[in-house]
């Protein structure tokens, strides 16, 4: 058995993840010393292991409670259901991935049109061409109208 913070160093992470696991359901409450104190078992120590390379490969708590449950339940459940949750995970992390790269394009772009010097921002590209696309985008919401 361990304590809190024997299980936190074996996993390196604080003793404040730990409890914020079992809030959100992902650890189960342990059991308790007479003195009060948390014990978690091996099973605990496997489960917490689980969770954090899990998260480590970018599934968020509620990726998570899900493979926790389908873990508990494999004899019931198919290598399809917990493919599923990787799956719908991997198809949001494409569509950031596009959006960060379009973003990349534009942040690019706005950085080339400015010189970057010391002087005034009066006449700044930058803010010349954000205030010209919120200008167009302005007339354009009025054409609408």
């Amino acid at each position: 058995m361990y304590q809190i913070g024997e299980l936190a160093k074996l996993c390196g992470v604080s003793t404040e993840t730990i409890r914020f696991y079992e809030k959100e359901g992902l650890l189960k409450e342990p059991s308790r010393a007479a003195n009060g104190y948390r014990l978690y078992s091996d099973q605990d120590l496997g489960r917490l292991r689980f969770i954090l390379r899990g998260k480590n490969a970018g599934l968020s708590n509620s990726d998570m409670l899900e493979m926790v449950a389908i873990r508990e339940n494999r004899e019931q459940l198919s290598c399809r259901d917990v493919r599923q949750v990787v799956d719908n995970k991997l198809a949001i992390v494409r569509d950031q991935i596009e959006e960060l790269k379009s973003f990349e394009a534009s942040l690019s772009d706005l950085s080339e049109t400015c010189c970057g010097g010391d002087e005034s921002a009066t006449h700044c590209a930058i803010l010349e061409t954000l205030d010209d696309i919120l200008g167009e985008r302005h007339v354009e919401h009025h054409h609408h109208e």
